[in-house]
């Protein structure tokens, strides 16, 4: 039978060997690790930032304008509304807080055993993104990202698409955990007037609350997450 004849986007799928996880681990913290092949995979961490300030801007009702995505990793997420309150501070803090999180919720759908679900959530998540990308870069980055979901889901088998899931899952938690400490470097080389634009120093000025305090949470989050989505992930 096919791919294609097996494919139940609400049914559930049998649980991978442990060994298979502990693989897709591994195979998700060496391209986390080494610079050399972080700053080619932090694209996908970046996705998932931006698409955090893009998704909580529109839920919190601010108009998106739109998301850029650059080659240095980097991107930016441009949203109107009022400058200040609840809907720009929440706007603010999902991006460090996104990829964890969404790591988190994918961790959570693999040990319910909702692979397939998993993938097209994924599908549809960068699709939905695609429509607000303003540049060549951020659309070619989402298209083969997203492109790569697409055909595992829907012309590989079961096997092949737990492990891509969970390689894909167990990135978001791992690579989530970097950016908070990339940050937080940054800000103690720091020096002389300059200002930081970072998603910390814009949320101190929206709340008056130290960076260094948003920086600990961006930490918390991502930590935790990676704690309680490695522990649903190894079943324990």
């Amino acid at each position: 039978m096919s791919a294609l004849e097996d494919f139940q986007l609400f049914g559930t799928q049998s649980a991978p060997a442990q060994w298979l996880v502990v693989a897709t681990g591994i195979a998700a913290l060496a391209v986390v690790v080494p610079h050399s092949l972080w700053r080619l995979s932090r694209n996908a961490i970046t996705i998932a930032h931006e698409g955090g300030h893009g998704l909580v801007a529109l839920l919190t009702g601010r108009r998106l304008d739109g998301i850029r995505l650059h080659s240095d990793t980097s991107g930016l997420t441009v949203s109107r509304g009022k400058p200040h309150g609840p809907g720009m501070i929440l706007t603010a803090a999902a991006g460090y807080t996104a990829p964890p999180l969404l790591g988190l919720g994918g961790a959570w759908l693999l040990a319910a055993h909702h692979v397939t679900l998993f993938l097209w959530l994924a599908t549809a998540l960068l699709v939905a993104m695609l429509v607000m990308i303003r540049n060549a870069y951020g659309v070619l980055t989402v298209v083969v990202t997203g492109a790569a979901f697409l055909l595992i889901s829907w012309l590989t088998s079961p096997d092949v698409q737990s492990a891509f899931a969970y390689t894909a899952v167990w990135f978001l938690l791992l690579g989530g955990v970097r950016p908070a400490f990339e940050l937080q470097s940054k800000r103690r080389r720091r020096y002389g007037g300059h200002t930081d634009d970072s998603d910390a120093d814009q949320l101190a000025r929206l709340t008056h609350v130290p960076p260094a305090l948003w920086l600990f949470l961006f930490h918390a989050v991502s930590v935790c997450s990676l704690i309680g989505g490695g522990r649903w992930l190894l079943g324990l």
